[in-house]
């Protein structure tokens, strides 16, 4: 009872972040006719006026705005890259600011490069590991084996949320120290619109950490299944 109700804490931990992203992006998602151009030609102008040479400007996946140091490149979904809409203009303006902390070779930057592949590398490994739970318990048939090797998945697991939270820093001062001041300097969205844009921007900056709820929550569901 105890530990249902404690995986429905987790459940609700990693719900309500990540639908509240969903909800803050769609909701300032349409086209703006005082919006004179597009994510993807926003991003290019600033790239421009900041001279960050080398970095340019792509279309990607749906839902998969990043900047990429390895190209460099500035990447922006199909929504952001051709809309004009707040969240297009937000988003645009918050991949730039990683293009700036990226070109000025900012240390807040080296997190990124330092824990993100962290991250994921120890949340694979944890999984992998438990994926081979069945076949250990079928060959040694010795709980304490058994038990190591959860113990040591789950630690894996949680050793990567606490990388992704790591980079949080970086993704703040990507929205807040370089995008919103560009944005109201700039004078590129009108004065009413700045609170919009700021929660926009927070949204922006807690991906990584909704990321790093969904590996908690997922250390939960091995658990659920483990008890079964």
């Amino acid at each position: 009872m105890i530990f249902g109700i404690l995986a429905a804490i987790l459940a609700v931990l990693i719900y309500l972040p990540s639908f509240w992203v969903r909800c803050v992006m769609g909701h300032y998602g349409d086209d703006r006719s005082e919006i004179p151009g597009t994510g993807g030609e926003l991003a290019q102008h600033l790239i421009d006026r900041f001279q960050l040479e080398g970095i340019t400007v792509e279309e990607t996946d749906p839902m998969r705005d990043h900047f990429d140091p390895s190209v460099p490149a500035v990447r922006l979904s199909p929504e952001n890259f051709h809309g004009k809409s707040l969240t297009a203009v937000a988003v645009a303006t918050h991949e730039v600011g990683h293009a700036i902390q990226f070109h000025r070779k900012e240390a807040v930057f080296r997190l990124r490069s330092k824990y993100l592949p962290l991250a994921a590398g120890l949340n694979r490994s944890g999984i992998a590991l438990m994926w081979t739970l069945p076949l250990i318990g079928f060959l040694l048939r010795a709980p304490f084996a058994i038990g190591m090797v959860v113990g040591l998945s789950l630690l894996l697991q949680l050793a990567g949320a606490m990388a992704y939270l790591i980079i949080l820093p970086e993704e703040w001062d990507a929205s807040f120290n370089k995008a919103l001041p560009i944005l109201m300097e700039g004078e590129y969205v009108e004065k009413e619109n700045i609170p919009a844009v700021k929660r926009i921007l927070k949204a922006a900056a807690l991906t990584y950490f909704a990321a790093a709820l969904a590996n908690v929550l997922n250390i939960g569901r091995w658990l659920l299944l483990l008890r079964r």
